[in-house]
């Protein structure tokens, strides 16, 4: 009955096809991100004054957060096509050379995950970004020739979920780098409305509210919700979406009052019940969950630890008191947090 994935906040077929209906398709209907909304604002008026392309802008930040949005905005707003690809889809520098020959002038192009570009394409785009041009390898070994090749003046806008592992000479030829953070309660709320309208659902204001605290601070994942919801009060009600209705869909789906899922509730229980609260190496945890390290780490982990219930150190990762009185337990002393648990109550 519940899906172990259903807060992944990586974007499925099914899921794309389904936020493509929802998302904005200019900066003044963009929720949230004030800042960065403000200063692309600002970038793409000085080019559309210049009547020339935008400089390239790289979107870094957690999944689910606005990047390819903004991307598509960005195409939006300077008149200009889109095409878009990944850096996983690019395994060679020809792979590379074909997209960026294929361009025509002013065009945009979206790299996701553009930390993973492979090496060879990642030193063509150097000389791509900042010259406009290729060299287009003809031959092999002492005969192969290089013939540069020119390139019609494009935006590249790169999208990344880990900045950190972008080489700094791919980082410095960004013109304008924005880094997307999570969304406050009250900017989702305005986001479930704002979906709730375009999908034709009579949404009650406790559910919206309901909806705001258990996503995450992730505009992706508070849309997902309420699709489901959406589904179960169409499946046992009037289609009408109460609070009530909210409360029991979420129950379902294994989504508590604090948007942990089910992934998230068996980490903090293998902490406390199998490692006493920790530390314990991420390998291990991972094998006493029975999911990947890449899953656990990725999904996982940047929520507990920025939601206080899990900390992460030399040794390891450890529970911290939050997390120990989340599932009803009574933390031991020394656990982290524990201080700070008890000024709360007070």
């Amino acid at each position: 009955m519940s899906d172990p994935d259903f807060l992944d906040e990586k974007l499925s077929a099914e899921d794309f096809s389904a936020e493509q209906a929802l998302r904005p398709h200019d900066l003044s209907e963009f929720i949230g991100q004030h800042r960065v909304r403000e200063q692309v604002s600002l970038l793409l008026r000085a080019a559309r004054e210049r009547k020339a392309p935008a400089d390239h802008i790289l979107l870094s930040g957690p999944p689910g957060l606005g990047k390819t949005t903004l991307a598509m905005i960005v195409a939006e707003e300077m008149g200009a096509p889109i095409r878009i690809t990944s850096g996983p889809a690019i395994t060679h520098a020809g792979d590379l050379a074909s997209i960026l020959s294929s361009l025509v002038e002013g065009e945009i192009l979206f790299l996701d995950e553009i930390h993973r570009l492979a090496r060879p394409a990642e030193e063509m785009l150097y000389m791509a970004m900042e010259d406009f041009r290729v060299d287009v390898v003809v031959g092999k070994g002492p005969g192969a020739t290089a013939i540069p090749l020119s390139l019609p003046h494009f935006t590249l806008v790169g999208a990344t979920t880990r900045a950190g592992l972008l080489p700094a000479p791919l980082r410095d030829r960004f013109g304008f780098t924005a880094h997307l953070d999570y969304y406050e309660p009250k900017e989702i709320e305005e986001i479930v409305r704002r979906s709730a309208s375009l999908l034709g659902v009579e949404i009650a204001e406790s559910a919206v509210v309901e909806l705001g605290k258990r996503s995450r601070g992730t505009p992706r994942i508070a849309n997902r919700l309420l699709r489901r919801v959406r589904d179960y009060a169409q499946v046992h009600g009037d289609g009408s979406v109460s609070g009530e209705m909210t409360l029991s869909a979420l129950d379902i789906y294994e989504v508590d009052q604090k948007g942990l899922d089910r992934l998230d509730i068996a980490i903090l229980k293998a902490l406390i019940d199998q490692f006493a609260g920790g530390p314990v190496g991420l390998n291990t945890l991972a094998m006493a969950v029975g999911e990947e390290r890449e899953t656990v780490e990725s999904m996982a982990e940047p929520f507990l630890v920025r939601s206080g219930f899990m900390v992460r150190s030399p040794r390891g990762r450890s529970a911290t008191a939050l997390a120990w009185k989340h599932l009803g337990k009574v933390p031991p002393p020394q656990t982290p947090g524990l201080f700070d648990s008890l000024d709360i109550e007070k």
